[in-house]
């Protein structure tokens, strides 16, 4: 059994990784300590595992393409006087193998042992494939 588990969530409105990377740096500044965090309605009931190790897997245009670990969560209240999880993550966004996943809302659960694999040191430069050949290659196995 996994000692920890990860999170997956669709990156709206961003096209690419480099598209989340913009929009963290613009928002970060918001936030006492400068780390990025992304705010959601649900506490994940399985935090003390998430907080164990787990990262949150990014989905863009149908495929998980990087990570980033997560390091804490907060709670923080919206103008709407609502309570949410400010989910606290590393600034370093980590590339990973295309994995693809159809659309959903929120966020999921993501096993350890069902998460795609880091891209080699070399590998997170290279230049990304279109979405549609990614997941194509991704359906058949290829890496």
């Amino acid at each position: 059994m996994d000692k920890y588990v990860n999170l997956v969530k669709l990156c709206v409105g961003a096209e690419a990784v480099d598209d989340l990377l913009a929009w963290q740096a613009t928002s970060r500044g918001r936030w006492p300590d400068n780390l990025p965090r992304h705010v959601t309605r649900m506490w994940p009931k399985r935090e003390a595992e998430l907080l164990n190790g787990g990262s949150l897997y990014w989905v863009f245009k149908g495929l998980v393409l990087c990570r980033q670990r997560v390091l804490r969560l907060e709670r923080v209240t919206g103008e709407d006087g609502i309570d949410r999880c400010a989910i606290v993550l590393d600034p370093e966004v980590i590339r990973t193998r295309a994995l693809p996943r159809r659309p959903f809302q929120g966020w999921r659960y993501l096993a350890a042992g069902d998460a795609p694999e880091d891209l080699g040191e070399g590998r997170a430069q290279e230049d990304v494939l279109p979405p549609k050949l990614a997941a194509a290659l991704a359906d058949i196995g290829v890496r």
